[in-house]
C-alpha cells in the first residue's frame, strides 16, 4: 500500500527574462496555494538552477548542466491518479497562470517519479 507522498511530479521550465519575478509571485501567492487545496497533494517545494561543483574521481569539477531548466518545482503527490482529477485541472488554470505566465515559459519538463525507499 503506498505511503502518503509515495510520488513526485517534477516540473521544470525556462521563463524569459522580465518574467522571472511574476513567475515567482505567480507560484508563491496562487498557484502553490490552490494546489495544496487538493486532497492527496502533501507538499510543494521550489528550486532555482545554480551551479554545480563537487568533489568526484579525486577532484573538484564544475558539472555542465546542460539545457537543465532553470526553474523547478516538486509536488509531494499520495497517487498519479490526483493529476487526473477535476480538481488538479481546475487549479492549474487558476488566477494568472495560464495567461500571465505559461505563454511565457519555455523548455517545460516533467517527470513522475514513484519513490521507492
Amino acid at each position: 500500500m503506498p505511503k502518503p507522498g509515495n510520488y513526485l511530479l517534477i516540473a521544470a521550465m525556462d521563463v524569459e527574462p522580465g518574467k522571472e519575478d511574476l513567475l515567482n509571485e505567480v507560484y508563491d501567492t496562487e498557484h502553490i496555494p490552490e494546489i495544496m487545496k487538493i486532497p492527496g497533494v502533501v507538499s510543494v517545494s521550489r528550486m532555482e538552477k545554480v551551479p554545480l561543483i563537487l568533489g568526484i574521481g579525486g577532484e573538484v569539477k564544475e558539472i555542465p548542466t546542460g539545457d537543465k531548466p532553470k526553474f523547478t518545482a516538486i509536488y509531494e503527490i499520495e497517487s498519479p491518479e490526483i493529476l487526473k482529477s477535476k480538481e488538479w485541472g481546475e487549479a492549474v488554470e487558476y488566477g494568472r497562470w495560464p495567461e500571465q505566465v505559461r505563454p511565457y515559459t519555455a523548455n517545460r519538463q516533467f517527470t513522475l517519479q514513484r519513490v521507492t525507499g
